[in-house]
């Protein structure tokens, strides 16, 4: 079970998408959990609050749960921007390789792929992670990840290292 947290635009998605495959490639039945795509699905009518990211968060690590209890290798992708809503998801999953995809906000800014900083920073968007609501990185994530300075393959590689070196794998 991987959970990739960090910043809208950080790289999230796309490593976890490149991870999928990868971890297939071994054998493991993965599923991608993709935050934009569960809210969709599973969380819609939730809007941005505080309270409404949490219950985001806690209703992707029940998913999480039982995919994982069933054999299934679990990828979360998700902003997950509040810390004790992750340390909740992790007491209710178990055991989890925690990934903080961590470029600096500016890069973040600057790739905006959704055009969703460009709006926060203009004031059309409320209560945005990272401009007007905070996020709260990992104090002690398993992997830490700035995606400015490596690429998706040497994130890739770096999540199946951790993996592999908390038995969470086997040999290649």
């Amino acid at each position: 079970m991987v959970w990739l947290t960090g910043l809208s635009g950080a790289g999230k998605s796309t490593i976890a998408d490149a991870l999928g495959p990868t971890l297939r490639a071994r054998g493991l039945a993965v599923e991608v959990l993709d935050g934009d795509v569960v809210r969709t699905h599973l969380s819609k009518g939730l809007g941005f609050s505080r309270e409404d990211r949490d219950l985001n968060v806690l209703r992707i690590a029940f998913v999480a749960h039982l995919l994982s209890r069933n054999g299934v290798t679990v990828v979360v992708s998700a902003i997950s921007p509040y810390r004790a809503a992750r340390e909740e998801a992790r007491r209710r999953i178990g055991a989890f390789v925690e990934v903080a995809v961590a470029p600096p906000l500016e890069a973040c800014i600057a790739r905006d792929p959704k055009g969703l900083y460009a709006k926060a920073l203009a004031g059309e968007i409320p209560a945005f992670t990272g401009v007007s609501d905070p996020y709260e990185p990992p104090l002690a994530p398993e992997v830490h990840l700035d995606t400015t300075q490596i690429d998706v393959q040497t994130a890739v590689d770096r999540i199946v290292l951790a993996l592999e070196e908390r038995g969470h794998l086997g040999a290649p």
